[in-house]
Parts: structure tokens; sequence; C-alpha cells
């Protein structure tokens, strides 16, 4: 009877949960390593809703930052939107996605490393 009613539960929330269900955004940051001068390509997957606003991305380093914003026109706005950050310096970025409510408060925060190296020949 036990097995029974967790087999049940097991099922009642994959039902009511199902795999990849509530994410309002994804994102995805190409390379994830480069050399410098490196271009980004940030491309970010929102769920339709009535309530987004505004996409901000932002690829920051310790010694570098660069953001683009865009706005959204809730549920009628495009599903994918792309940012290009060109001509990287050498560095550890955080790239941040944040998609913007009613509010101008973020919704969602996503954000992803990545390493852009210094090319050409190392000091000897």
């Amino acid at each position: 009877m036990k097995l029974g009613l967790g087999f049940v539960g097991i099922l009642l929330a994959a039902a009511t949960h199902p795999a990849g269900a509530g994410e309002r955004m994804f994102m995805k940051v190409t390379p994830a390593v480069a050399f410098a001068p490196a271009n980004l390509i940030v491309r970010a997957v929102v769920e339709a809703d009535a309530d987004n606003r505004a996409i901000a991305v932002v690829a920051e380093s310790e010694d570098f930052y660069r953001s683009s914003e865009i706005q959204l026109d809730g549920d009628h706005a495009p599903r994918t939107s792309t940012f290009e950050f060109r001509s990287l310096p050498p560095g550890k970025y955080n790239v941040r996605a944040m998609l913007m409510g009613r509010s101008s408060e973020p919704r969602v925060t996503l954000q992803q490393q990545v390493n852009v190296m210094a090319s050409g020949a190392s000091d000897r």
C-alpha cells in the first residue's frame, strides 16, 4: 500500500512540474573560452509573458565593463534576443542576463563565466 501511494505521489509531482516548466529565461554565451580580442555572442530565450519589459546583458571583468539592453513588448516580443560584444580584452568575464518586469526589477538573473585569454607569445 505504501509503495502504491509513493508511486501516485511521484506521478502527481511529475505531472505538475514538467521538465523545463517555469523557466522564464535561458541564456547561452559563445564561446566560453576565446583569444583576445574576443567577440562574444549572448542569446537569451525568453518565455512569452505580458510582464516582460526588457533584457539587460552585462559582460564584466576586473578591468572591463560592457552592457546592452533591449526593450520588450511583453508577450508580443520575440522569444530570442541576441547580443554581441566585440573586441573584448583579456580577462575572466562574468556575463549576466537580467529579464526586467514592469517594476524595472529583475525577474530573472542568469550568469555564465567566460575566459578571454591574451593572444600571442608569452614573455620568455
